[in-house]
């Protein structure tokens, strides 16, 4: 297996402290050797290529090559919008004059990139590199009778020509994994459709709408909870129900993936943070 390199981006360690925890108590837990990048900052923003393209491949690069000079080989994002924004960036940094000019800036402040870094999502790793079956292996209390609806979010499986896992159309991974917990993964209508916080700044009620439209399709599938392994997705969905004072009975917890896989696996509820999330997990756990 890779030696990763824990990439957390700026809002994981920020605001979401129990997703930083439990990835890293899970990852431990099954064997996967990581190092925390050191000095790396944010990953380029989804953004910022709207502004300034050469800007943003630049930032992007710089992580690229601080990876590369700590001896990661590849990159382990917690974060979906950092996956692309940095899967972008190693495709576009292949082409010979690109990665020139992007050279040109770091050398400004002592870094080179010369290629050859992977990034990976969590998500990822775990399906690919870890298996399903290893994970099968270490969860010792499955979920009995647990609902689930997942939420693969924009940025980890599109643009599929530039990610290239799973199938856009019909993702399979996160339900496997979400399923390998005892979990079960409930097909939703909203199922792949976004959150709703690219909005947020401009059409707050819009992104409210939109957010409550796949909570609302997803506990009439019947779900119990929500999973999700994006760190805006999370705070979003988690968010929208608490400022729109959703009554408790239609209120949905959300749940990162890798706290639902600790759980399983034997963990207690404050070793993945779970103290963490807003809303009430409590049924969650009497479904262990």
């Amino acid at each position: 297996m890779a030696r990763y390199g824990l990439f957390l981006g700026c809002t994981v360690p920020a605001r979401l402290v129990a997703y930083d925890l439990s990835a890293r108590k899970v990852l431990e837990a099954l064997g996967v050797e990581f190092v925390e990048l050191k000095d790396v900052g944010c990953c380029g923003s989804p953004d910022m290529a709207s502004v300034n393209k050469k800007a943003a491949l630049a930032v992007a690069a710089w992580n690229l090559a601080l990876a590369q000079e700590q001896g990661v080989d590849t990159i382990l994002t917690l974060c979906n919008g950092c996956n692309e924004v940095l899967t972008r960036a190693v495709e576009a940094l292949k082409d010979q004059n690109t990665l020139d000019q992007v050279n040109e800036i770091l050398r400004q402040v002592g870094h080179e990139y010369k290629g050859g870094v992977v990034v990976k999502h969590l998500v990822r790793v775990l399906y690919e590199d870890v298996g399903l079956e290893k994970i099968k292996e270490a969860v010792t209390k499955p979920f009995k009778g647990l609902k689930v609806a997942v939420h693969y979010g924009c940025h980890l499986i599109r643009p599929s020509e530039v990610l290239k896992f799973d199938d856009p159309d019909d993702p399979h991974s996160l339900d496997e994994l979400v399923e390998a917990t005892g979990a079960v993964s409930v097909p939703y209508i909203e199922k792949l459709e976004c959150c709703g916080l690219p909005v947020l700044a401009v059409r707050e009620d819009l992104a409210y709408r939109i957010a409550l439209d796949k909570i609302r399709s997803a506990r009439e599938a019947g779900a119990e909870a929500i999973v999700t392994v994006c760190p805006f997705c999370y705070l979003h969905l988690e968010n929208t129900q608490i400022m729109k004072e959703l009554p408790e009975e239609e209120q949905l917890p959300v749940v990162h993936y890798p706290q639902l896989l600790g759980l399983a696996m034997g963990m207690e509820p404050d070793d993945v943070g779970l103290y963490e999330n807003k809303l009430d997990v409590d049924r969650l756990l009497e479904k262990l």
